[in-house]
């Protein structure tokens, strides 16, 4: 039975957990080019990392996947060296992996001021005939509210009120308004918050993830956004943000971004 793109990177992911090695056949070995800055390059630096992951000690639980394009992209509920929530994204060609980006936060232990955890909300892909309108839209609220921080302009983006935006990041309440406390209060603890780069913007129908490149509390870090819309309007968020190290620590030579 022929796979799906989609079905063949969750095997892969999956093999994480279960050690199996049949998912080698998805990869291009010629061609893998690897992001993670802590693993090394290519096939071989996959393969060394499955086995230097202690039997049993790895869980991957796969709560959303995406298609778009040669792009398959999914929101995990990882056990990978702690307990920790991201994203993974892999570039298929010819039908086999080639390329692999991904951003890994702590998984927090108790859901956020309104309840929500990092990984639950609304699963069901719709809309798929506004993907590229949903992509845009993403794309214009990281370049105007978060790069270039004009706040004033939320509304547009985003209908005030806790019953128009839910919020999955760990210590931010629902709607507009708990975002801009949040922002208020790391102002008043000295912690910045900067989007410097959008590097990339996927969607498929209602769902669009945005990889950013900034700074957070004096920190080179990467930021992964995952926005829900509907009617043109975001109405969910769920995010990661990930430290960069430095370079002298990197084990491949590929850097965080690359598109």
């Amino acid at each position: 039975m022929t796979l799906t793109n989609k079905e063949k990177v969750v095997q892969l992911l999956k093999g994480l957990e279960t050690g199996d090695t049949s998912a080698y056949a998805y990869i291009n070995p010629q061609k893998y080019v690897q992001h993670n800055l802590g693993v090394a390059n290519g096939f071989d630096g996959f393969k060394a990392l499955m086995s230097d992951l202690p039997k049993g000690s790895t869980k991957v639980d796969v709560k959303r996947v995406f298609e778009d394009g040669d792009y398959v992209f999914t929101h995990m509920d990882y056990d990978f060296f702690g307990p920790k929530v991201g994203f993974d994204i892999l570039k298929m060609e010819d039908g086999l992996i080639v390329e692999h980006w991904d951003n890994l936060t702590e998984k927090a232990a108790s859901p956020n001021p309104s309840g929500h955890t990092q990984t639950d909300g609304y699963t069901e892909i719709t809309d798929r005939d506004r993907t590229s309108e949903n992509k845009a839209r993403a794309a214009s609220f990281v370049k105007t509210i978060l790069m270039e921080g004009q706040f004033d302009k939320i509304s547009e983006y985003i209908t005030p009120g806790t019953a128009h935006y839910i919020q999955h990041n760990p210590v931010i309440a629902d709607g507009v308004e708990g975002l801009q406390a949040a922002i208020e209060h790391m102002a008043e603890q000295g912690i910045t918050m900067e989007y410097k780069k959008n590097h990339k913007v996927l969607g498929e129908g209602n769902f669009a993830l945005s990889v950013s490149e900034g700074e957070f509390a004096g920190n080179h870090v990467a930021y992964y956004d995952l926005l829900r819309l509907e009617d043109n309007k975001i109405v969910e968020h769920w995010g990661a943000i990930e430290t960069i190290p430095p370079e002298s620590e990197w084990k491949n030579s590929n850097g965080k971004f690359g598109f």
